[in-house]
């Protein structure tokens, strides 16, 4: 190991050994620096997607893992609520509909019915950006819009336009003569509109109060669903273990994470990708040190002779090379690993590197970044696994008589 450091700071008779090292701890510090700013900025956009989810996701959901329909959410709301650490239960159902403004505009929303007093499970009414949220016996005949049905439909909250949903009839016998009969309707007001900037909530849905939403869907007394709000200084995921084991395995108790696993999983998927493209760039990087291995060995043909004359293995000359690969991507990973760091915390913290597009049309203006020790660690275990390899191959080209 002191004879790999020797060569490797010690001058060389040929300059050119000198620069191309030096640019092999480049290449390495560059590929490593860049994996740290990646990975912490995947982490930025993750930590943000989840804290725009907590704008109305309920801290626990409750659904049937098999089924639409929970078919008495009465008894599943009192059994819920009686699980320690539970501080509000709300029942709510989700179905399709045809939305109408007026008579006018049609457009398929999806209609979610939800129980009085669901801002105790939900801050949706701080989402609302005109208007009201519907959450009294008095708006029972009103509708709460988001933003892109609000714009698709033409709808504003006014006592003057009507706002008419219409769904096929669940119960009963199709008359053919008068097919209309197949379809019931009913006739709301618009109470407010809100707006998440979640594409999946600002995009063709529609809040009612259950009542109404169960009278439309001949839904007496089952439910899609039960939202819950856990007590404060909670855990949720353990309240919702506890909800799972009381209500059995037919019901699923998801916490926030894992009511949208799926957008959590495409950007844990997008964010190994990039690295694994970073992890090619890095193996690029590793031919510049097979290079300056080779030059190296070149160069100290007379002092491996001499070191051989005086005992040395061929092992241990091999040894030598190995360390050498090993420095210098260690020493290049450090210097990378180190100003990534201090790039991506200069990032988190001050906001270098701004978004393009108009400011006050975005929800962020600079890109979310956070550094993670288990990033880090990943991308140190790559550039050792890289220096090893580079250094092994090396090695076995060591020819001394």
């Amino acid at each position: 190991m002191r004879i790999a450091l020797r060569y490797l700071f010690a001058p060389k008779s040929h300059t050119a050994v000198n620069v191309i090292t030096m640019i092999s701890m480049a290449g390495v510090a560059v590929a490593a620096m860049a994996m740290v700013c990646v990975l912490s900025v995947f982490n930025g956009f993750r930590d943000l997607a989840g804290e725009r989810l907590s704008a109305v996701d309920p801290d626990i959901r409750v659904t049937l893992r098999s089924g639409a329909m929970i078919a008495d959410g009465d008894s599943v709301a009192r059994i819920v609520a009686r699980v320690p650490g539970v501080a509000a239960v709300r029942q709510f159902i989700e179905q399709r509909a045809l939305a109408s403004n007026n008579g006018q505009t049609q457009l398929p929303v999806k209609v979610r019915g939800i129980e009085s007093g669901y801002g105790e499970v939900s801050t949706l009414a701080e989402t609302v950006i005109d208007g009201v949220m519907i959450d009294s016996d008095s708006l029972r005949s009103c509708a709460l819009l988001s933003v892109g049905t609000a714009l698709s439909t033409g709808a504003r909250p006014s006592y003057d336009e009507t706002f008419c949903l219409t769904v096929p009839r669940r119960l009963g016998h199709i008359n053919p003569a008068f097919p209309i009969a197949a379809f019931q309707s009913d006739t709301l007001m618009v109470s407010g509109v809100y707006q998440t900037n979640q594409s999946e909530y600002d995009e063709g849905l529609v809040y009612v109060p259950l009542a109404t939403a169960r009278h439309l869907f001949d839904y007496p007394a089952e439910a899609s669903g039960i939202d819950i709000a856990v007590e404060e200084g909670e855990d949720p995921s353990r309240v919702a273990e506890a909800i799972g084991n009381r209500l059995g395995e037919s019901y699923l108790a998801a916490d926030r994470l894992r009511q949208q696993q799926e957008s959590f999983r495409m950007i844990q998927i997008e964010k190994w990708i990039t690295f694994l493209m970073l992890f090619f760039v890095l193996v690029m990087a590793s031919f510049n040190i097979l290079s300056t291995m080779s030059m190296l060995i070149i160069e100290k043909q007379e002092s491996l002779s001499i070191l051989r004359a005086m005992g040395a293995t061929s092992a241990t000359l091999r040894s030598i090379f190995l360390w050498e690969g090993m420095f210098v991507a260690l020493i290049g990973g450090a210097v990378g690993m180190t100003t990534g760091l201090v790039l991506s915390l200069l990032q988190q913290h001050y906001g270098l590197i701004s978004l393009s597009g108009d400011p006050s049309q975005l929800s962020i203006t600079y890109y979310p970044c956070r550094p993670a020790a288990v990033d880090l660690l990943i991308t140190g275990v790559a550039v050792v696994v890289i220096g090893f390899l580079s250094g092994f191959y090396a090695s076995r080209s060591v020819r001394v008589r």
